[in-house]
């Protein structure tokens, strides 16, 4: 049997505007910019798909499952520029059929550098899929389906989530294939989902390239390459951002057409079906262990984190905002902590990211920037008001030569770019 399980991921950050040295209010973010890009995705992506996917599964009667997971940053979004999205949303979860999965609420990387904030952060977004959906997540993705031994134990260990989702990189598995479940090393409990990611970015990466040697990709023959898995593998893990359908290729690529027909084509196959991932997980069991004592990710061909701290910008960008947590949650201000935790979302050093090759493309979307070196003057801009915000509150017991000297070591870390080259 081939057990299809659809995963994708719904989000986009809230972008700075062009903060610079000389600003000195605490309006950090382009309102004006995250609203036109949530609404032109919204139409062109989220609303045609949420109602493609919805008739889909009332079309083969509940046998066509999906699951999503959205960041808290998108769904607050959604509530603010986009709530007919949300009520699509909404209703996907009524079907039964859609699973929701948790993340960090932030989409950051913050497993990474601070296991408190990441803590509290799953919690939120958990709590906020309950209130929105109806649905206490078991399955967890960690942003850019970042992974490594540690996370899995740490996840293991809260009790709370029975699987997680990673990359089925190559260079982990080896002679192994993607398409089994297994279990992280050291866990007793965890399942593992791995991506298909050949499967996937043929749809996600391949579908509109008139180059490819499989264009054009039609529903049929794709079908046929999900089969070949029976006897291979038990389940085919498809796992993309959501933005694929009608963003990252195009209506009049025949994208949507593709999807309508792909569930009658992959259950012409009588030991075919559509499973979500806690499905997945109460059907299979583990069939070897997984040990990625090193961290991986699904992102770029190198499937590790040199997207997000490959660069010198970005690990001093990182090591200084975190370095700020202890301030900025010793105001107990709501308002000053959520922009330190907006300031989290890993969007903004990937815009950092001087990786301009094979994946310059993939780090150019939606990129506000003219140059990574814009990025991280404007971030460290920000990071220096946010610094001196926390310091003028009267939790935060610190002398004027304090606030001084702190706003020096940060002018001093963002200096010029040209020195970070």
């Amino acid at each position: 049997m081939a057990s299809v399980c659809f995963y994708f991921q719904v989000h986009q950050p809230y972008r700075l505007r062009n903060y610079t040295v000389f600003d000195r209010d605490s309006n950090y973010f382009d309102d004006t910019k995250n609203a036109e890009i949530c609404r032109k995705v919204a139409k062109k992506c989220y609303l045609p798909s949420n109602i493609l996917f919805l008739e889909l599964i009332r079309k083969y009667h509940g046998k066509f499952k999906i699951s999503y997971s959205i960041t808290g940053v998108m769904l607050e979004q959604f509530e603010q520029y986009a709530p007919e999205v949300l009520s699509t949303f909404q209703q996907l979860a009524a079907t039964g059929c859609v699973e929701f999965l948790a993340e960090t609420y932030y989409h950051s990387l913050s497993f990474l550098y601070s296991v408190k904030e990441f803590t509290e952060q799953v919690e939120t977004h958990r709590q906020t899929v309950q209130r929105l959906f109806g649905q206490m997540p078991r399955v967890f993705r960690n942003t850019e389906l970042i992974y490594n031994n540690d996370l899995a134990a740490f996840i293991e260990h809260s009790g709370k989530f029975d699987a997680m989702l990673t990359e089925g990189a190559s260079h982990i598995l080896g002679y192994r294939s993607p398409d089994f479940v297994y279990r992280p090393v050291n866990c007793s409990r965890l399942k593992l989902l791995l991506k298909n990611y050949r499967l996937s970015d043929d749809i996600a990466f391949r579908f509109s390239n008139r180059s490819w040697s499989q264009w054009p990709l039609l529903a049929n023959k794709y079908a046929s390459w999900v089969n070949a898995t029976n006897g291979c593998g038990y389940v085919v893990n498809l796992f993309m951002d959501y933005e694929t359908f009608g963003e990252h290729q195009w209506e009049d690529t025949g994208i949507f057409k593709f999807m309508s027909h792909l569930p009658e084509e992959i259950l012409k196959y009588p030991d075919n079906d559509f499973k979500t991932p806690s499905e997945i997980v109460g059907t299979y069991e583990p069939i070897d262990i997984i040990d990625v004592p090193y961290t991986i990710s699904w992102a770029d061909i190198e499937r590790d984190l040199s997207a997000w701290c490959g660069n010198v910008m970005q690990q001093n960008a990182l090591a200084e905002l975190y370095k700020l947590e202890e301030n900025v949650k010793a105001t107990r201000d709501k308002n000053i902590i959520r922009d330190w935790r907006r300031l989290q979302t890993s969007d903004h050093f990937y815009y950092m990211c001087t990786k301009y090759f094979a994946d310059g493309d993939v780090h150019k979307y939606f990129n506000p920037y003219d140059s990574p070196y814009d990025c991280y003057i404007s971030f460290m801009s920000v990071l220096d008001n946010l610094s001196s915000r926390c310091c003028r509150m009267p939790q935060n017991k610190h002398s004027h030569a304090d606030i001084v000297a702190e706003k020096r070591r940060l002018r001093c870390s963002s200096g010029p770019a040209e020195n970070l080259r």
